[in-house]
């Protein structure tokens, strides 16, 4: 954070919904870490994790709602006396939603309208909200640039997508100002492993660890834009921050701009891990279907983020492994 942008937002209050989970607590953390910013984080704990927030709880900065967003009254009562919303809540995973649409719909569409309803009638000054890389569907074309979009390929895609309709039509209706940040595969410290809908990076890791082989969907061939959460953070604190009006109520692709495929990442996760065990350099990796709902290829343009929000991502995904991998190895054993 830049001393210009610590000014902004010294004595101000900041609501991370979502607070406890991965992008969340990340985002708790860096601005708590100022020691003048007031942060209130809203969550249920679905899939959020106390440990996150743990070392927050005694932080005179802090406060902690457990709320659902699914409850308009716990969304009201969040949102008083808020400057700024950092919303992440969400049911992420495509699986996830191909599995339980309906739980899906219910947090990602009705939690995120109460959340704006909520935003809009506590005069919050601005509403940065996570979007998905997932709305880009099935158009082909790489990179993908924000004005072109294919159609959805699952029901968390459909969710993200109408996010962004809704915060567009709040801000021609009711003059809230909002930023929809399409994240693209984050990674970093506090990603959980576990559980049936895990991330692939952490997941791998843990594998790894426990000196057992990766499994890839399909030949390894498909690619992905893998972020680091400290560019993701960045790239909410200039949401948050702008002073550009042109940079309002539009989305932008959170991203490094660079696609690795699934067979590359495997490579990177065990030469970083090797460091630490050797012998997880000889660990096979194992191959079963694609996956359905999965995208081929992903990769993100980041010039509008680059000439309207100043965006400079500094971890490439060798970079941001290193980062992440010195924290799972210390966490995942």
């Amino acid at each position: 954070m830049t001393e210009e942008q610590l000014n902004i937002l010294k004595g101000k209050t900041v609501l991370i919904t979502g607070g406890a989970g991965f992008i969340g607590s990340n985002l708790c953390e860096i601005l708590l870490n100022t020691n003048h910013i007031n942060v209130v984080c809203l969550d249920n704990f679905s899939t959020g994790k106390r440990k996150n927030i743990q070392p927050f709880i005694n932080n005179a900065n802090f406060t902690l709602i457990e709320g659902d967003i699914r409850n308009l009254e716990d969304c009201v009562n969040a949102c008083k006396n808020i400057d700024y919303v950092l919303h992440q809540a969400a049911l992420g995973s495509v699986p996830r939603s191909i599995k339980d649409p309906i739980t899906t719909n219910d947090v990602n569409i009705s939690g995120f309208l109460n959340m704006l309803v909520a935003s809009r009638d506590a005069g919050v000054k601005r509403f940065v909200y996570a979007a998905s890389s997932s709305t880009y569907g099935d158009h082909e074309a790489l990179p993908k640039v924000e004005d072109t979009i294919g159609k959805p390929l699952s029901p968390y895609a459909i969710t993200k997508y109408v996010n962004e309709l809704y915060a567009d039509i709040f801000h021609t209706t009711y003059n809230l100002d909002s930023i929809g940040l399409r994240y693209f595969n984050v990674f970093g410290k506090r990603q959980d492993p576990n559980g049936a809908y895990a991330a692939v990076i952490p997941k791998f890791v843990q594998q790894f660890i426990n000196h057992e082989s990766p499994i890839i969907n399909g030949d390894g061939s498909y690619s992905r834009d893998f972020t680091f959460i400290e560019n993701v953070i960045q790239m909410n604190i200039n949401a948050i921050t702008t002073d550009n009006q042109e940079a309002l109520n539009t989305v932008y692709n959170v991203a490094y701009g660079e696609r690795t495929t699934l067979i590359e990442l495997a490579a990177l996760l065990k030469k970083h891990l090797s460091k630490f065990d050797s012998a997880i350099s000889n660990i096979d990796i194992k191959h079963r279907e694609h996956r359905m709902g999965d995208i081929p290829h992903s990769l993100a343009s980041i010039e509008k983020a680059k000439q309207l929000l100043n965006y400079n991502p500094k971890f490439d995904i060798d970079s941001g492994l290193e980062k992440a991998i010195n924290w799972y190895w210390e966490h995942l054993k």
